[in-house]
């Protein structure tokens, strides 16, 4: 069920996080406030980035705002970020002590009343690693802290939180910037535009496939439905060919013609089989409307014939009955001799497969014994 809020704040709580929707609750909010809220890691400072007007919600009921946060709460807040800084050493001088190779710690965020830590991680391993170890020792040296939270970050994480220069050319990457949530990407968007596949051209700093494939892949799809594909036999001006090249930002098309060579042309200059075709305009009154063709008549206009009615069906002769003769049906003796036949049949199979008994062959001394000697 929809419900309709007279105001609604989207709220971040870092630089490039999901935003989170919140009900004003009544506060005079505008965009680069901080709030309180209650989120599932207990309350949390955030600061608003979008506000909306009669927001209906389909979903969940939002959630309210507590209240605007005071000067005291940005103060608690710097505290707590020079805090962090203690817990994140701390956790990287433990993993070294525990010969946890491959585990890196990344980042650590203190709630708002700092009775909850969270400590992000990465593992060159896709496996999941066990640090409770290191979770009961950062409960003993923060005794302020009731619950510790251990995320594992993808690769795609990880990059987000190391700023860096993009392939690109810009000072700081899109993951760093601006992108909140990763989409889906495919290595056919990249054939879709015509780059190169090798690792290097496609993949990011992260390992994985670029995000910025997926922002004109879009238009280079739509682009490519109004062209003719590569290796497609097409008409031009200067002849029939083959397309070697399709080039969709041009809205043209590279065509090699026999003794021509290669040439490229635009879609509005291409010769469609249409335009060729010569134009009968002399149709007879004898071929009915398409409306009022139907399914039977289909094989009669592709025969070529003119009627278009059913085929008249022949019907196979009958052979007539001896006389005399019963349906077998009605022979009950052939019936009852068959299952006879099977069951004698049956009864040879088992009396074959039963073996006479055999008698135990005596040992060597017995059969020696046995023997007659000799007489010569």
């Amino acid at each position: 069920m929809s419900e309709i809020y007279d105001k609604v704040v989207s709220v971040r709580f870092s630089r490039v996080n999901k935003a989170y929707y919140f009900d004003a609750n009544g506060f005079d909010l505008d965009i680069d406030d901080y709030v309180i809220v209650e989120s599932i890691r207990g309350r949390q400072i955030g600061k608003v980035v979008q506000v909306k007007n009669d927001f209906e919600n389909d979903g969940e009921p939002l959630k309210a705002v507590i209240r605007p946060a005071s000067p005291k709460d940005l103060v608690a807040k710097e505290l707590f970020n020079q805090k962090r800084d203690e817990a994140i050493s701390f956790a990287r001088k433990r993993l070294t002590e525990l010969n946890l190779d491959g585990v890196k710690i990344l980042d650590a965020e203190f709630s708002f009343d700092g009775s909850r830590l969270q400590v992000n991680y990465c593992s060159d391993n896709d496996e999941k690693v066990d640090l409770k170890s290191l979770k009961f020792d950062l409960l003993r040296n923060f005794p302020s802290v009731i619950a510790i939270d251990l995320r594992q970050l993808g690769p795609r994480d990880v990059a987000k939180t190391i700023p860096g220069m993009g392939a690109c050319g810009l000072a700081c990457r899109c993951c760093c910037q601006y992108l909140t949530e990763f989409s889906s990407i495919s290595i056919k968007m990249a054939k879709e535009q015509g780059i190169s596949l090798t690792p290097a051209e496609i993949t990011g700093m992260c390992g994985r496939l670029r995000c910025c494939l997926v922002y004109e892949n879009d238009y280079y799809v739509e682009c490519r439905k109004r062209l003719p594909k590569k290796n497609k036999r097409v008409i031009t001006p200067q002849g029939e060919g083959k397309v070697v090249e399709v080039f969709p930002l041009r809205d043209a098309i590279l065509v090699e013609i026999p003794e021509v060579g290669r040439r490229e042309f635009k879609r509005e200059q291409l010769i469609t089989d249409d335009s060729n075709a010569p134009q009968n305009n002399n149709i007879t009154d004898s071929v009915p409307d398409e409306s009022e063709i139907e399914d039977k008549d289909i094989l009669a206009l592709v025969s070529g014939n003119d009627v278009y009615a059913d085929p008249v069906k022949k019907e196979k002769p009958v052979k007539p009955k001896r006389e005399g003769k019963q349906d077998r049906k009605e022979r009950p003796e052939r019936r009852d001799r068959r299952e006879k036949d099977a069951k004698d049949e049956r009864a040879d199979k088992n009396e074959r497969r039963e073996r006479p008994f055999k008698q135990n062959r005596t040992n060597r001394a017995e059969r020696s014994a046995q023997v007659k000697p000799f007489e010569g």
